[in-house]
């Protein structure tokens, strides 16, 4: 077997407010990061080294699972349709779609006449495009109204830095125009002659909104929009009825929109609301006038109110949906003669439809106890059709078209599982998990109905930046639940699963919530005697990365394996560096360390890098990108390289790096189902 590499250390230290906080392996950070996001063959050679013989370490411990990972890797692709395909969305004359041919790794995106769905344009097929590249995604892409044009994005290296080309439709010929530092975010005006698009600034950021005009070089594009303050984050759209192209600009807590004329693109961008420290918004056009949903005068959990064309300051918003604690406003979407709401109520979404003109409301209602739901987009504003998606942990997605008019309901399509899938073999459940300080933490698990319990569990958690976790279906998860495991996801505070009070009690001062309400629901799972207790892995990715590595120096007696996923593990450090793509938009949400003392000592006390101690830990498996520009590949291989010095146990503790990947690991469909494989037989291996 392969030993693990020997991590060479340096005398390297953050100082901040008269501290100095050792750093001994930051030689693994890349200097010239940025263009190892770009070219990550400039990395240097010695860091290379090191992540390809930890790799090779990994491999060679994990050498024994290979029979198994292929076993998990056939159960997962078997349940998956191969020639799958999305419902056509309708848009005037066409309907536009994206699908699979079997063996595939990427989607073709397509479109077929309205009157002739048999008929099938393909404007772009993903493998053809990705031919001969380690890694492809694209990741959005925008017809015009005539349907002459298509812009799309796509990724070739991870970073996130996207290169926005554009096809003739009729000839299936790309323009000679070509965007590069761009991001998937653009839209066109109404004419087609100009697109709108975001490119990011020398550090990774969305800071700025450019006009292309057709047919002209790049250099000669106009900046309409540039963001002054590094933390915040730009974005541009247009409304649900094509009259306004929009702009937005925000950090974590604060927001400001901009709004030009569709059909005058060339006009200056029109403020809705100047920012104001923690005032959130956001908006549409409903022909009319804006519907906007904020938290403005104390909304916590947002309310909406309209704002006429021609007076949009807030001095002139007026109620519509006023705001009502504990029922949290996630969004809506509009038609000419209805608003559809999506809210959060008791942890469960609820979708609520408006008639216009008259004000009159009806909910659209579901049976089972915990389920996902969202709204599924709409490409046409002049409509009656509502579509939207609905899956369970046991329950396929299914996605649905609904008519506002008639209320009736007609399933599209429902998730095939070509293996088989029978939801009565399985039972999902909601519990409650009661905190020390008198919380009570949700929990969404699913097992098989003849599962023997306690059992082994697999508990998943997040809980940063307000994210929910969904009560939805997924595949992969089966290939451990049929195995006789329970697969539980923890709604910690730092989500807004229980609003948005619930996040408030998860971040700055109050961050360590989300760790011990980890810790807690483990524990709950374990009394209730659905968790074995000498068999519960934990995995979290990103900012569930770090909750992963706070949970690993807590309470590593409680967990039999832990999996972290491009893990945010050096948060002092990174959180100190301004240059980090990140690092001035998270200060809303973590505080600021560099002008904060006392910011400073509550990161110093969790992050997970600094306080690893010499003490007993899990089996550990550690998994980054090379290419991430979110979490840099240096956070996990710092933290293992300090795990592997500092513990006093002989578990397994690998670092897996993608060098060909960033933060979402492999773009092909197929690819990433072999990640997920060897992911569980790192579970199984360490809990067998």
């Amino acid at each position: 077997m392969a030993q693990p590499p020997v991590a060479r250390t340096c005398d390297s230290f953050i100082e901040h407010h008269g501290q100095r906080v050792a750093d001994p392996y930051a030689w693994l950070r890349a200097e010239n990061w940025q263009e190892v996001m770009a070219e990550p063959d400039k990395l240097d050679p010695e860091i290379r080294a090191y992540l390809e013989a930890e790799n090779a370490h990994t491999d060679a411990a994990m050498a024994d699972t290979e029979a198994l990972q292929e076993t998990l890797f056939a159960e997962m692709k078997g349940r998956l349709k191969e020639d799958d395909a999305s419902v056509p969305m309708p848009d005037g004359a066409w309907a536009y779609f994206s699908r699979f041919q079997p063996g595939a790794q990427h989607p073709q995106f397509c479109r077929s006449p309205v009157d002739d769905p048999e008929q099938v344009d393909v404007m772009l097929d993903g493998d053809a495009e990705a031919e001969g590249k380690p890694y492809f995604r694209i990741a959005a892409m925008q017809h015009t109204d005539d349907h002459r044009l298509l812009a799309w994005a796509a990724d070739t290296s991870g970073s996130e830095q996207y290169t926005i080309r554009i096809r003739d439709l009729s000839s299936g010929e790309e323009l000679a125009d070509e965007l590069n530092e761009a991001t998937p975010s653009m839209t066109w005006d109404s004419d087609g002659q100009h697109l709108f698009y975001t490119k990011r600034d020398a550090n990774w950021r969305p800071y700025s909104v450019w006009r292309h005009e057709l047919g002209t070089d790049q250099a000669a594009d106009i900046c309409v929009f540039e963001e002054k303050d590094p933390g915040y984050f730009v974005g541009v759209g247009r409304t649900a009825s094509r009259a306004f192209i929009a702009i937005t600009t925000h950090d974590h807590q604060t927001s400001e929109w901009y709004v030009i004329p569709s059909d005058d693109p060339t006009a200056a961008p029109r403020v809705i609301a100047p920012r104001e420290q923690d005032v959130e918004y956001d908006l549409d056009h409903d022909g009319e006038r804006f519907i906007i949903r904020t938290n403005a005068g104390g909304a916590e959990d947002y309310k909406l109110v309209t704002a006429p064309e021609d007076s949009v300051s807030r001095e002139n918003w007026q109620d519509l949906v006023p705001h009502q604690s504990g029922h949290l406003l996630l969004g809506f979407q509009l038609t000419h003669k209805h608003l559809i709401r999506l809210e959060r109520i008791n942890g469960l979404p609820r979708m609520t439809v408006r008639e216009s003109d008259t004000g009159e409301e009806h909910d659209i209602a579901f049976d089972e106890e915990a389920y996902s739901l969202g709204l599924g987009g709409s490409l046409e504003f002049e409509t009656t059709n509502l579509r939207f998606v609905y899956s369970s942990m046991t329950t396929p997605q299914e996605t649905y078209d609904y008519d506002l008019t008639t209320r009736e309901r007609t399933l599209r399509k429902r998730q095939e599982v070509p293996s088989g899938h029978d939801p009565a073999d399985y039972v999902t459940r909601r519990l409650l998990a009661k905190t020390a300080d008198g919380e009570e933490v949700p929990i969404t698990l699913v097992h098989r109905a003849d599962v023997t319990l306690p059992a082994p569990t697999l508990l998943y958690g997040y809980g940063s930046y307000g994210i929910s976790l969904p009560a939805s279906f997924g595949v992969v998860r089966l290939s451990l639940v049929d195995r006789g495991f329970v697969w539980a996801q923890a709604h910690v505070r730092g989500g807004m699963d229980k609003g948005y009070r619930w996040y408030k009690e998860g971040k700055l001062e109050k961050k360590e919530n989300t760790f011990s309400d980890f810790i807690c629901v483990r524990d709950h799972l374990v009394a209730e005697g659905i968790a074995k207790p000498d068999a519960v892995a934990a995995e979290g990715g990103s900012a569930g990365g770090m909750l992963m590595g706070v949970v690993a120096n807590w309470a590593p007696q409680k967990f039999a394996a832990i999996i972290a996923n491009v893990p945010f593990v050096d948060v002092l450090n990174t959180i100190c560096d301004p240059t980090l793509p990140l690092t001035p938009a998270e200060w809303p949400e973590w505080g600021d360390p560099i002008t904060d003392p006392i910011a400073f000592e509550r990161m110093k006390g969790y992050s997970p890098y600094d306080n690893v101690t010499a003490q007993t830990y899990p089996p550990i498996l550690a998994i980054g990108g090379l290419s991430d520009p979110r979490v840099t590949y240096w956070e996990p291989a710092k933290w293992v390289a300090k795990l592997r010095a500092t513990k006093t146990d002989t578990n397994m503790l690998l670092l897996k790096t993608e060098m060909t990947a960033g933060h979402g690991g492999a773009s092909g469909r197929f690819d990433s189902l072999k990640e997920n494989a060897f992911e569980y037989a790192f579970v199984l291996k360490a809990l067998t």
